[in-house]
């Protein structure tokens, strides 16, 4: 999995435009520690330095394992994995997709490739 990113670049008004994000999920186990099931709409967790506040908006271009196609998706983050965490777990951040048709898509197109991994018992990078 690879994240690439695009600071937040203020308007002329001085209000910033979201952060861009390009992520690159090649594995399904990738996907699968990435995923975050517990929003509602979905979720995933992005590896990043760049440190990042709860509410933030970002807007991330997703590319799945096996799938030619990018799925774009403006969302906000909702978790925050600082770094030297506990667990030694990887930094990050965890970006909750929005109610809308194309978050939607995602969300089951990554459900679909996922199918019983869902169930799993394994860790993630969240939870």
């Amino acid at each position: 999995m690879s994240a690439s990113e695009n600071p937040a670049v203020p308007e002329s008004g001085g209000v910033a435009r979201p952060s861009v994000i390009q992520l690159a999920i090649k594995e399904k186990s990738a996907l699968y520690a990435a995923y975050m099931p517990i929003f509602t709409d979905g979720g995933l967790f992005i590896p990043t330095t760049r440190d990042y506040r709860l509410g933030e908006s970002v807007y991330v271009l997703v590319t799945l394992p096996d799938d030619p196609q990018r799925y774009p998706v403006a969302g906000k983050v909702a978790w925050v994995t600082p770094a030297k965490s506990t667990s030694n777990r990887t930094q990050g951040i965890g970006v909750q997709f929005p109610k809308n048709e194309k978050a939607n898509l995602l969300k089951i197109r990554i459900e679909q490739i996922l199918g019983a991994h869902l169930a799993s018992e394994r860790a993630t990078q969240t939870i």
